[in-house]
């Protein structure tokens, strides 16, 4: 069996974390990859964030805490977390566990099935399975931004932004290691450059239960919007062919 690294982002999660920590411990005890571990990436906390992790690795040599320099934003510690991992799989997850931990197989099934590098996690694909939605105005923004995201991008894909992601490892180092965007349009960025490396990427839909305490503000998704441009340039000028310089 492969080996498997968990990714996780964190900013001020320190009310969340107590049951997200059980719950991924209940996954991994059951699970059967040949080796796991949870990096947990602390981007600037100024909560207890950073001491509850350390106090889990403390007790479960399977998770780490890796500190971000300052608040750098998801973007970053997403990118950080996943280059740092060593698993032959990498899952990014977000802290609240929207997407249930559990809905990994379905994505590692279906990527072994359809041979692909790259498995996300998709609302869209099938509502049905979505047990508490967002509010109205947040899933129509959404809808919307996804749309604009195909056109400008040219990406097919119904839902960029379930941060619920499965990289295979040598995807998953090329695809990071030129990642540009800090914010939260990166997960498009990232997606953007496994389709022009050639990896194949696919979508499968996942079960989604809504967490209320987004961190996402409106100046935040204003930029979003303008990122795509800019990926889209950043493309065309081929800078997404080399490595980035850091």
């Amino acid at each position: 069996m492969p080996s498997l690294s968990v990714v996780v982002p964190a900013y001020n999660e320190e009310n969340r974390l107590p049951e997200t920590l059980s719950r991924l411990t209940g996954f991994l005890n059951g699970c059967d990859y040949s080796a796991v571990e949870v990096i947990v990436v602390d981007d600037g906390s100024r909560d207890g964030t950073a001491r509850l992790i350390e106090e889990q690795a403390q007790r479960d040599p399977r998770f780490k805490l890796i500190r971000n320099p300052g608040n750098r934003g998801k973007g970053y510690a997403v990118r950080h977390g996943m280059m740092k991992a060593t698993g032959d799989w990498r899952l990014m997850t977000d802290a609240d566990l929207s997407t249930p931990i559990e809905q990994l197989m379905a994505l590692q099934k279906q990527a072994g099935a359809e041979k692909a590098s790259v498995a996300i996690g998709s609302r869209a694909m099938n509502p049905k399975l979505i047990e508490k939605h967002q509010h109205w105005l947040r899933e129509t923004g959404g809808r919307f931004f996804n749309v604009v995201m195909s056109v400008i991008t040219g990406l097919p894909f119904r839902d960029t932004q379930c941060g619920f992601k499965l990289y295979r490892a040598d995807a998953a180092e090329a695809v990071f290691s030129l990642q540009r965007l800090n914010g939260f349009s990166f997960d498009v960025e990232d997606i953007f450059i496994a389709v022009g490396l050639g990896f194949k990427v696919i979508e499968v839909p996942v079960a989604w239960f809504n967490a209320e305490g987004t961190k996402v503000t409106l100046g935040a998704t204003a930029r979003a919007f303008a990122d795509l441009v800019g990926i889209r340039w950043n493309g065309w000028r081929g800078k997404y062919r080399k490595p980035v310089e850091r």
